[in-house]
């Protein structure tokens, strides 16, 4: 659903802390601390995911899933994909 790079790189484009991120999705500090302490997909309860996917929607962040189109304007950032690694040479 979200990865931890995409709660870090939403709080840089938006300018905040963890603690602000945890005030505006009604967790504690921790919690959001826990989640972003990862490198994929954030693991945990379904509602404290929510609560943050939607505290970052209503503050302007557009989550793009992997292979997602982005159609919305205004500007962002997108992670491509690695290079290719194995180009024989």
């Amino acid at each position: 659903m979200i990865t931890a790079g995409q709660m870090r790189a939403a709080r840089a484009l938006l300018g905040i802390d963890q603690n602000r991120l945890a005030e505006l999705a009604g967790l504690s500090l921790p919690t959001i601390q826990r989640m972003e302490s990862g490198s994929g997909t954030v693991r945990a309860n379904v509602n404290s995911l929510m609560k943050v996917v939607e505290a970052l929607d209503r503050a302007g962040i557009d989550l793009i899933g992997e292979g997602a189109v982005s159609t919305g304007g205004g500007r962002g950032v997108r992670l491509k994909a690695p290079p290719d690694t194995d180009t024989g040479a």
